[in-house]
């Protein structure tokens, strides 16, 4: 069967073969009654943009690219989420793709999406440490965009929660309802969240007068929140608190505590961060921080697309690298409530 061309199209809508491809690609240029006759051909007579072609004429994919550590958690499940929604406004389309936070896995992603893939790139790096260079000869290629974690020494812009504001609200509620000492179980291995919500509760336990007489380090996964909670136990005696840097540990923490045979709250209350949809369907509810999800999403896109169509003056140098931490909300729910006895 013959492949229908943009000449078909023209002749069947008695227009140029220019305005079939301006009216097609969104023109405004193009009268509105014009566009809709030139579609509604290309739709009877099946015809179909080639998108690659159109990248070649433009020297643009209309493709952003997203790079996310994981997405079995919850958290970048809603981040992706949000990405999409806000992206679909701007006419570009999103490529996912995950690290499995593993550095080299990553460093191949990134290469791949830069090989004429994408315009521009979404990335969440998981390792703050190694993640750089990797980063560095993307952006050196395409716009790129570190969203949520970041890694060290990099030039290059970030939006995500501001977890100093976020683990002082923590802590400070924790303090309110009388506890002086509490354990905190994070992920400092590689990831820039963790290793800042470590400081940052450390920093709040001397403001608020609390100790943090342990600190647990392992993965942002239910399995090792499960491990963190027996080795609590087995240590003896429980602090006042369990503070826990991402709802998947709180998760596996809860849930371990309560097979052990302690009780959260009335034994220790537990917190978590992030707010992911389960968080308030556990047994008990968990008090967490809410991300600004939508908020950062809205963000990530508008950097993204300023470096993609730059404003700026002749003669006037490249802007520097932005950051913005963006606060997050304390949400109080049945973890960090005792019971009347």
């Amino acid at each position: 069967m013959p492949t229908t061309t943009i000449g078909d199209v023209a002749r069947a809508a008695k227009v140029s073969t220019a305005t079939v491809s301006r009216a097609l690609s969104g023109s405004t240029a193009v009268n509105p009654d014009t566009a809709a006759r030139v579609r509604e051909a290309a739709l009877r007579l099946g015809y179909r943009v080639n998108p690659i072609a159109r990248a070649l004429r433009k020297n643009a994919t209309g493709n952003v690219g997203l790079l996310v550590p994981s997405v079995s958690n919850p958290f970048f499940t809603m981040l992706v989420d949000e990405l999409e929604q806000h992206l679909v406004g701007t006419g570009m389309n999103l490529y996912l793709c995950t690290s499995r936070d593993d550095v080299d896995i990553e460093a191949k992603r990134l290469a791949s999406l830069c090989d004429g893939a994408v315009d521009g790139i979404l990335v969440s790096p998981c390792d703050a440490a190694r993640s750089g260079p990797a980063l560095v000869g993307a952006h050196q290629q395409v716009p790129v965009v570190q969203v949520d974690r970041s890694a060290a020494d990099v030039d290059i812009d970030w939006v995500g929660l501001d977890d100093m504001h976020a683990m002082d609200a923590v802590v400070a509620h924790l303090a309110e309802r009388g506890v002086r000492e509490i354990a905190l179980v994070t992920s400092n291995a590689q990831n820039s969240s963790g290793r800042l919500r470590t400081v940052a509760t450390r920093a709040a336990g001397t403001r608020h007068g609390i100790t943090v007489s342990r600190v647990l380090d392992g993965t942002f996964s239910p399995d090792w929140g499960a491990e963190a909670a027996a080795a609590l136990v087995a240590d003896g005696p429980l602090p006042g608190a369990v503070v826990c840097t991402d709802d998947q540990i709180a998760t596996g923490l809860v849930r371990e505590l309560q097979r052990l045979g302690v009780t959260v709250p009335d034994d220790v209350l537990v917190t978590g961060l992030d707010d992911v949809p389960h968080a308030a369907l556990l047994t008990p509810s968990l008090t967490t921080i809410r991300q600004p999800v939508s908020a950062i999403a809205a963000e990530a896109v508008r950097l993204i697309e300023s470096l993609l169509h730059p404003h700026a003056e002749p003669g006037v140098s490249p802007r520097t690298s932005l950051r913005t931490a963006m606060r997050g909300e304390l949400v109080v729910r049945d973890s960090t409530r005792r019971t009347e006895r």
